[in-house]
Formats: C-alpha cells, sequence, structure tokens
C-alpha cells in the first residue's frame, strides 16, 4: 500500500510532463520557416525577366508539387514594356464554404533599382513563413474555412513606385477574380510583407479592415505578443488595397520599420541575418491562431 501514493505522483507528474510537452508543440515552427526563407533567399535576386525569377518559380513549383497548385499567368504594361508575370495559388480545402487567403510576394526589385538586393526579409521571409504554414496545413482536414496561399509576382516597381508601376500581381488577380466571383468566397485576406525582421515591430495599417485588425490583436495576445504588435499606425501602399478596394475584409501585417529609419529597406543591408526563427514564430502563431478566431466568426 505503501507504493500506492507514490505512483500516483509518478503519475501525476507524467501528465503534467505531457501537458508541458503538449503546450510547447503549440508553438508555430519558426526555425523551418527560417530555412526555406534561406533556400529562397539563395537564389539572389528574383526580379521578372531575371533569371533569379525562373528559379523561384521553379522553387515554389517544387515545394507544392504534391499539393493542389495554380500557377496564374498575366502579362502586364510596365515602363519597361509588357512582363510576363506569375502567381501562384495553393489550396487548402475546409470543410466550411469560403476561404481565408493568406498572401505574400515572392519576387524582388528590378535591378534598375538595387541589383545587389537578394530580400530576405522583404520577400524570402514571409515566402518561408507561407511555405511553413503550408507544412501546418498539408495532409489535415480542416474543420474551419479552406486556406489559400498565394505568391504575389510583381509587388515591387520596374522603376519608381506608384498606383500603376507596383502591386501588380495582387492587382491581376483581385480584378480577375472579381470577374469570376471568386471574391465573394474570401471570409478575410492577410497579407505578410518585411516580418522576418529581428526588430519585430508590427505597425496598424490603417486602411486594413477593423474587425480583422481586432483578431489579430486578440491572437498577439494569446501569446503575449502585444509589444509586437500595433504600437504605431500609418497607411501602407501594398498587395492588399486591390482587395480591400473591391470590398474583401484584408489586412496588411508589415513591418515597415526596416533597420535605423528604415534604412536597410530595399538595400543590400537586406540579407538573412537581419532576420530570425523567433519572429517567424511570433508571425506564425499569430497567424494560426487568427485563422482559428476568423473559422469561430
Amino acid at each position: 500500500m505503501s507504493f500506492r501514493p507514490r505512483l500516483r505522483h509518478v503519475a501525476v507528474g507524467l501528465l503534467l510532463c505531457v501537458s508541458l510537452a503538449s503546450q510547447a508543440q503549440q508553438h508555430f515552427n519558426g526555425a523551418k520557416a527560417l530555412e526555406y526563407a534561406r533556400q529562397f533567399a539563395t537564389i539572389g535576386p528574383r526580379w521578372p525577366t531575371g533569371p533569379g525569377h525562373v528559379k523561384a518559380e521553379e522553387f515554389l513549383r517544387n515545394q507544392f508539387k504534391h499539393d493542389q497548385l495554380e500557377e496564374d499567368t498575366f502579362t502586364v504594361n510596365t515602363p519597361i514594356g509588357p512582363v510576363a508575370m506569375r502567381n501562384f495559388i495553393v489550396r487548402f480545402a475546409g470543410k466550411k464554404p469560403g476561404a481565408i487567403v493568406l498572401a505574400t510576394h515572392y519576387e524582388t526589385n528590378y535591378p534598375l533599382r538595387n541589383i545587389n538586393f537578394v530580400g530576405a526579409n522583404d520577400g524570402a521571409s514571409t515566402t518561408g513563413l507561407l511555405m511553413a504554414i503550408a507544412d501546418q496545413l498539408r495532409g489535415k482536414a480542416l474543420d474551419g474555412y479552406s486556406v489559400w496561399l498565394v505568391f504575389f509576382d510583381g509587388e515591387e516597381a520596374i522603376q519608381t513606385w506608384s498606383a500603376s508601376d507596383s502591386t501588380y500581381g495582387s492587382r491581376h488577380l483581385a480584378a480577375k477574380w472579381g470577374r469570376d466571383g471568386t471574391l465573394s468566397q474570401i471570409k478575410a485576406f492577410m497579407l505578410a510583407d518585411m516580418i522576418g525582421d529581428k526588430d519585430l515591430d508590427i505597425q496598424r495599417e490603417t486602411r486594413s479592415t477593423d474587425w480583422l485588425v481586432e483578431l489579430v490583436r486578440q491572437a498577439a495576445h494569446k501569446f503575449g505578443y502585444d509589444k509586437y504588435f500595433f504600437q504605431t499606425e500609418e497607411a501602407v501602399d501594398d498587395d492588399h488595397l486591390a482587395f480591400v478596394q473591391r470590398g474583401v475584409a484584408s489586412i496588411d501585417v508589415i513591418d515597415l520599420d526596416y533597420g535605423p529609419n528604415n534604412s536597410y529597406h530595399h538595400t543590400a543591408q537586406d540579407p538573412m541575418d537581419k532576420i530570425s526563427a523567433r519572429s517567424l514564430t511570433i508571425d506564425g502563431d499569430v497567424f494560426m491562431e487568427t485563422m482559428r478566431l476568423i473559422d469561430l466568426r
């Protein structure tokens, strides 16, 4: 009889260990996202019409070759003439009618602006984030909405940023989905941009949809990440605007404060040593939790 209480204590201890281990496993795998980003950034500059862009397309194609992958090819008029571009759309089916879209852009600046820009944070980090999110979704029966991952081409300007020389891929896809009725299926659109930064400071983008901003805020609070989100606010021109303008609930999750006075943005000072697995873990935790909250809404 003297052994029974001790065994009970051991059993309780084991259950506690299992519970703690389960809680630890709930965090997103930011290290995997960082590794995907590293592999992608190794390609180097990925501007449309350049050799790195072809390699980037092939990387995405290989990454999602066993998933429901759509390649959305189109040609746009740019300051240098017609340019062929390609969006990638990966769909994971859910049980509820409708879809949550998670998006990023994958290309880098055209070489007229900075030929050495490899875009570890600005493009590769969020491409890696969405790849790691795909790992979380792949092979699972999603009880909520379907999840569509979109990798936009042509977010960067060819010459000088303007309403007509930027966001080519998102403007094309939003218009296409508006014409064929796909936009009506989208319950929420979440854009990730430049959020691999070691010094994470995600602004509240002022044209984003209020209720979606609030869900992201709630998701961040759940994990104790409040200080990384929405301490400042500003309007940002980005890939979400084409969807906002068409009435889709949208948010731009962006850290447009990269280096002192944003001095790393669109420069050669955007290699892999400026981004971290910690930031990508925070991002992933918040994106996954926000999707859960959207499903419950």
